[in-house]
């Protein structure tokens, strides 16, 4: 078996080469501890008993062997991973699709509750080969027979503490009884309570027991912080964020090469010098971004962990983690393209509810604390722009010869008996439009065929009469709706505007 020292990358494990084309395309270069010492007994069929805090690369110590043993060409379940929250079911699915990107005609399939039942049971009659779900809805489906695990060869329980305080465990007794005796059976877990430890006896045939231990990560003085992601939109967050910073250069991290692309164009249509960073580019682009970067004619990178890999560009004040990393190694080395050189530096982390278990593994490996952060509001945000304004304003009185530009203006006054106030504040409106107004004073651009009480009546053609209307759909509460019932051709017109859009319909 391979130590974790002798493991220096995937290419030590007899995987095959499509799945290690995939590990290496999604940047992993050396694997974890728990991976280098998991995947050599899974490659083997050992049932096997893992513990080891989240983050710590989990999902690949068991994916990847996986889906080295499939037989792709059975379009049926082969491999279950019992999860015990949605997301996680999600999320784990959707890390064996990347892993097996390069492996044609794979499938996996998340099931969980909350999701329509018939959407499942079409995709199950597609058929998968690795399903994901939580212990409830796999339960159900099995009663219905929606779904068929007598050829399973393998058997997952991740996170199986979490499953035992959410009041899974019966349940997941329940589905280990109906799966096939002879199998591989994996449990991971980051504490080993009693009741994890009597499942692993009752389930598991002579498993081998992987512990690792907790590591604190060596970081640079970085400041940490993250967002609770609630209500506002994280691209508008975002924006809320740099707009109030005092940032030189900033690198963005999201999931995939697609949204790289487009949160970049989203930040460059809202004035930030802005480019995509990601595998897909050819290296000479790569090097070109990195250089603009490094020149000042960029400003912000968004880019994938693949891409950013040994990035390091000293003027990197800020790393904005927009996509939350599944793995803590990632995390670490996400912001570690900050802080270069004994600089400060800022990392923040968009976290949604569902993540915060994610959260906190980060905060226990690397040992340094990760402080909540409240979103500027809109006021900070129009001082921040009132103040750059003015900046921008002293430094152009004190730097430029504005002799000919002063004589025009005094011209205008002169001409037009207008007020040099009042020139300003047109100048102002036309360089930042409503950027620096109060939300209640911004005016908005009128409706095209806005109708208002001055409008006068027009001529309204006969319509036709409804040929069936429902009694319900006719009662009315308000008097002229009334008077509009006892009319016998009449339609019900519907807007989808109103009052707070400065839109108002005439009296009838």
């Amino acid at each position: 078996m391979l130590s974790s020292t002798e493991a220096l990358s995937f290419d030590n494990f007899a995987i095959n080469t499509p799945i290690l084309q995939a590990i290496k395309q999604l940047g992993y270069q050396t694997p974890t501890l728990i991976q280098a010492k998991t995947i050599p007994y899974f490659l083997k069929g050992y049932d096997l008993i893992g513990q080891a805090q989240t983050g710590t690369g989990k999902t690949a110590a068991f994916a990847v062997p996986i889906l080295h043993h499939l037989n792709l060409s059975r379009r049926e379940p082969q491999a279950l991973v019992l999860v015990p929250t949605r997301e996680l079911a999600i999320q784990v699915s959707e890390a064996f699709q990347n892993y097996a990107q390069y492996l044609e005609g794979f499938y996996s399939l998340p099931l969980y509750g909350g999701q329509p039942m018939g959407n499942q049971l079409r995709q199950l009659k597609h058929g998968a080969h690795v399903i994901v779900g939580t212990p409830g809805r796999i339960m159900d489906h099995l009663r219905r027979k929606s779904l068929q695990i007598d050829k399973l060869t393998t058997i997952v329980l991740d996170e199986a503490d979490e499953m035992l305080k959410m009041g899974f465990i019966e349940d997941v007794e329940w589905i280990l009884k109906q799966a096939p005796a002879q199998r591989q059976t994996a449990l991971f877990s980051a504490t080993m309570p009693d009741s994890v430890r009597s499942i692993a006896s009752r389930h598991l045939n002579t498993p081998h027991d992987i512990k690792i231990k907790e590591k604190t990560a060596t970081l640079p003085p970085i400041n940490q912080r993250y967002w609770l992601v609630s209500g506002l939109h994280k691209l508008d967050a975002l924006t809320r964020i740099l707009e109030v910073e005092d940032f030189d250069a900033t690198i963005i991290f999201v999931r995939t090469k697609i949204a790289t692309e487009e949160l970049a164009r989203k930040l460059e249509t809202r004035g930030y010098a802005a480019a995509a960073l990601n595998g897909d580019m050819s290296q000479s682009f790569r090097e070109k971004v990195v250089d603009q970067l490094k020149k000042n004619l960029l400003d912000i990178i968004v880019a994938t962990d693949v891409a950013a890999r040994g990035l390091d560009v000293k003027r990197i004040s800020h790393v904005v983690n927009y996509d939350i990393p599944y793995d803590i190694e990632t995390y670490i080395h996400r912001i570690g393209r900050t802080g270069r050189a004994g600089r400060p530096g800022t990392a923040t982390l968009f976290v949604s509810p569902q993540e915060r278990r994610i959260l906190n593994a980060i905060k226990k490996v690397t040992g340094y604390p990760i402080h909540e952060t409240q979103l500027p509001s809109l006021q900070q945000v129009r001082d921040r722009r009132t103040k750059q304004f003015k900046q921008q304003i002293m430094a152009t009185l004190e730097k430029e010869n504005l002799v000919a530009l002063r004589n025009l203006i005094q011209q205008w006054i002169q001409e037009d008996n207008i007020s040099a106030l009042d020139i300003a504040v047109a100048l102002t409106y036309s360089m930042q439009g409503e950027r620096l107004l109060p939300e209640h004073q911004v005016t908005r651009p009128a409706i095209h065929n806005e109708v208002t009480r001055s409008s006068p009546p027009t001529k309204r053609k006969k319509l036709a009469p409804l040929k069936s209307v429902k009694r319900e759909e006719i009662k009315q509460k308000k008097p002229y709706q009334k008077t509009m019932k006892k009319q016998k051709n009449y339609h019900t017109l519907s807007l989808n505007k109103g009052k707070n859009n400065h839109l108002s319909v005439p009296s009838i």
